[in-house]
């Protein structure tokens, strides 16, 4: 279970359980099925003539891991719904067979003036890979659920 909109206090950070391999196949099928061509993600003779010498892992793959690994510990079955991310910032690449984990902090709580069930947290969502550089830096707001009476 998530946390109800009480307990997100700012300032609270949590350090998720969930840690993840990333795989050339996770980066293939992401690519694929989001209809992305890059050949950056899925030419590996293209890709070494780069500065990074190698494929990247799909950004769109790498935030969309980060907030799942998330999603147990903040806001499974405690959000009413996603309501939109304020940036997203990848200040290192990500590689096949990285490792991420992820911690969270939360930023901003306030309680919704439209919904009296619901409060508005800000999530900023940080991922290090197993050299513990920053990969993926997010922030986005969720209503949450208040807990019930």
């Amino acid at each position: 279970m998530g946390l109800w909109f009480e307990e997100c206090e700012v300032g609270r950070v949590v350090s998720h359980a969930i840690t993840r391999t990333v795989t050339e196949t996770d980066n293939v099928l992401f690519s694929t099925l989001t209809m992305n061509p890059q050949p950056l993600h899925l030419d590996a003779e293209f890709a070494a003539g780069t500065e990074f010498g190698q494929r990247l892992v799909n950004s769109m793959f790498t935030v969309g891991l980060v907030v799942g690994i998330a999603v147990p510990e903040l806001t499974l079955g405690t959000t009413v719904a996603n309501l939109g991310f304020g940036s997203i910032e990848f200040p290192a690449p990500v590689f096949h067979g990285d490792t991420l984990r992820v911690e969270t902090e939360i930023v901003e709580a306030r309680a919704s003036t439209s919904r009296p069930t619901a409060g508005i947290v800000t999530f900023e969502h940080r991922s290090y890979n197993q050299r513990d550089e920053l990969v993926c830096r997010a922030r986005r707001a969720a209503l949450m659920r208040r807990r019930p009476a």
